[in-house]
């Protein structure tokens, strides 16, 4: 059980950090003339094409009869809506703003775990969810002191709606998702949220078509369908199953210390005491949440 647990939180860790370069590459997708509506389908379309390829390799499940109906509505609330609205408003607004709402995902999903799934809202549970959001906030704000900050706010209210929706299908699916192999999950849901998206997209898809990109934007393209999508979805699916929705939303928090990251990395950014701290705080949030105490745990101690 505690490997399981170890491998859960690597996989968590794995898909925030793929995560983390989604908002500066799909802003760059973006610029290049690529809107949000098409990038969304390639998302979603590419990442389905993706998991029934891998599903042909995964044991064979037969899916209840009215599971199809929980496995379209998760596919609506975890990619359709969270995909669509956070990719709409990340074309209004700034990286910036979109990476600091980010940060609201874990106090979402512990509010919507008090109130539906009855989940103790414990004091380890508040301070580690607060002191992640206080480091992530530091490193954003921090890393862009000194650049001119433009935000939207009917972007920023889109980005808001994209964590609330991913925050509500953590809560509402947990039972769904433990029942069936990651691939049948993903390659049903993703068909489903592809089915519900291209006729929203056609038009602009019919556009790019007629347009020619370089090599460099089919690059960044790809990396938003294999590593934004498609093992990041993999990876969250693997630690939802084992973890709690508390606990995978924290993850979320690994995001703006990976860009800080690679922006070192590349010469484009510094790393001094005030980013240290900052992750510093992240982790530690991370860790407490992790080590505070589920319903069930305390039931068994009663």
């Amino acid at each position: 059980m505690k490997n399981k647990i170890i491998k859960a939180h690597l996989a968590l860790l794995g898909a925030g950090s793929m995560w983390g370069l989604m908002s500066p590459i799909g802003k760059l997708v973006m610029d290049a003339g690529i809107t949000s509506l098409s990038l969304s389908s390639i998302r979603m379309v590419g990442a389905a094409i993706c998991f029934w390829i891998a599903s042909l390799f995964a044991p064979k499940e037969k899916v209840c009869k009215r599971d199809y109906l929980l496995l379209f509505f998760a596919g609506l609330l975890s990619i359709v809506f969270n995909q669509g609205l956070f990719i709409f408003g990340l074309s209004l607004t700034s990286p910036v703003d979109a990476s600091i709402i980010t940060t609201s995902l874990p106090i979402i999903t512990l509010i919507l775990s008090a109130l539906f799934l009855r989940e103790p809202m414990t004091s380890k549970n508040i301070l580690g969810v607060i002191m992640g959001a206080a480091g992530s906030l530091i490193l954003i704000l921090g890393n862009h002191s000194r650049l001119e900050i433009s935000g939207n706010i009917w972007g920023d209210i889109l980005c808001l709606m994209a964590q609330t929706s991913f925050a509500c299908y953590l809560i509402i699916f947990k039972g769904l998702i433990s029942r069936y192999h990651v691939f049948t999950l993903m390659k049903w849901m993703f068909t489903f949220a592809s089915l519900c998206f291209i006729p929203f997209s056609l038009n602009d898809l019919s556009d790019m078509m007629s347009r020619s990109f370089g090599i460099d934007v089919w690059l960044e393209v790809s990396y938003v369908v294999l590593f934004g999508t498609f093992f990041a979805y993999l990876l969250i699916m693997t630690g939802q199953k084992t973890l709690r929705p508390t606990v995978v939303s924290m993850y979320n928090y690994v995001q703006p210390v990976v860009g800080i990251a690679v922006s070192v990395l590349v010469g484009v950014g510094t790393f001094g005491w005030t980013k240290a701290f900052a992750s510093l705080l992240i982790f530690a949030g991370v860790y407490i949440v992790t080590q505070s105490k589920s319903k069930v745990e305390l039931k068994k101690i009663e």
